[in-house]
């Protein structure tokens, strides 16, 4: 099988897909941007062969790397990033190649853009926010005057919460459309729930291989924005109303051979428009891991292999590792350079050593949404999570 996986040295723990794939027997082509001695020894071991571009951007350069890998090796069977960031370079490439296992171009619409995804969610019978695609102030004023202040206003076509904002009140909006905007943005009411996800790896057949979710009590929006701690976690059992919507989803996006990280709201309150507090609501579909180091969050949380998992679905349609009954909660914690803290990192050490799986400084392309400095921890109890959690602050 002849795999050409795009950036497979960032984020750096994505060179574990790479050998996961190399293990299983694949032929693993690797495209990227980094020069091939600044690529870790063990990358380098799980690629049959590397193709440094000048820029990933200029997909020119792409086409030419794909292409010289096709002439040399064959038939390319996948083709994959697992990013956010190249879904639409992987599908255009799958397009032009005629690579038929993973989306192609005519099914970016509806994954990369807001708006177009609340169709899909209604589908699954699942309630969205309700928006509007921002163009004149005037229409903006009337969409608020329907849903009521606070709005959310972002990139209809956006990689997380980059360039989200949270406006108030009339100046606020005022502001926003004074400044302009270089893109379509989706302008949304303001929803009051706990974010939460469907993380999952599904077949050819669109049956999940594995199932999991995160909960995310305060949101990455609100997060970065007030450039507070990160806090999210693995849940050690998913929801049932949660699977059922992901799976739903699922269907309706007509999801085959790949990993999905589908968010959701669950109502803190009740909604007129959306339904009794508890209810799941839409929010967004991510047809790839959840990012950062959320895979090996997933690994510590079900006892696991994600990126093994992942590569068994590419290679053989199914899981080859046995599942484990011991689960766990698995947590983030991210803290800021800027903030001081109540512990210090040796004293966390010291107080919690045996629960810290993994901590270091994250990548500054991370760092936005995930904090500097994380640390990721799990725990048997939610009740002694939340002590952590308490004690990492500040």
């Amino acid at each position: 099988m002849n795999v050409i996986f795009i950036s497979p040295g960032f984020p750096r723990n994505y060179e574990y897909f790479c050998a996961a794939l190399a293990e299983n027997g694949a032929t693993v082509l690797g495209i990227g941007d980094e020069p091939y001695d600044e690529l870790s020894g063990s990358l380098k071991a799980s690629l049959t062969e590397y193709y440094k571009v000048g820029s990933m951007e200029n997909y020119d350069e792409m086409v030419r790397a794909v292409g010289f890998f096709t002439f040399k090796y064959g038939k390319i069977d996948w083709l994959e990033s697992n990013n956010e960031y190249w879904l639409e370079t992987d599908a255009a490439l799958r397009t032009d190649f005629n690579i038929v296992t993973g989306q192609k171009t005519s099914d970016m619409e509806k994954i990369k853009h807001k708006s177009a995804m609340k169709a899909y969610y209604q589908v699954a019978g699942i309630p969205v926010a309700r928006y509007h695609l921002v163009d004149t102030l005037e229409n903006g004023l009337k969409f608020v005057e329907k849903v009521g202040y606070p709005v959310v206003v972002k990139p209809d076509n956006g990689v997380g919460a980059a360039a989200t904002y949270k406006l108030e009140n009339e100046e606020q909006l005022r502001a926003f459309y004074a400044g302009g905007w270089a893109t379509q943005y989706i302008m949304e009411e303001f929803i009051e729930g706990e974010i939460c996800s469907y993380d999952s790896i599904i077949n050819s057949d669109g049956i999940p291989l594995l199932e999991t979710g995160n909960i995310t009590p305060v949101s990455i929006m609100d997060l970065v924005n007030e450039k507070g701690d990160t806090f999210f976690y693995i849940v050690k059992e998913l929801a049932p109303d949660v699977r059922a919507a992901g799976r739903a989803c699922v269907s309706a996006f007509g999801v085959r051979s790949r990993c999905t990280h589908l968010e959701f709201f669950r109502l803190t309150k009740d909604h007129p428009a959306l339904g009794k507090k508890g209810t799941i609501v839409g929010l967004e579909v991510n047809m790839r891991p959840s990012g950062g180091f959320t895979p090996e969050m997933i690994n510590y949380a079900c006892s696991t292999n994600f990126y093994r998992d992942w590569a068994d679905m590419v290679c053989f349609d199914r899981l080859t590792l046995p599942d484990y009954p011991k689960k766990y909660f698995a947590a983030h914690y991210g803290r800021r350079k800027e903030h001081s803290y109540r512990y210090s990192h040796e004293e966390i050490m010291s107080r919690w050593g045996e629960n810290v799986m993994e901590s270091g400084a994250l990548d500054p392309a991370l760092a936005t949404a995930m904090g500097d400095i994380f640390y990721i921890a799990r725990f048997e109890t939610e009740e002694e999570m939340n002590r952590w959690r308490a004690e990492m602050g500040e």
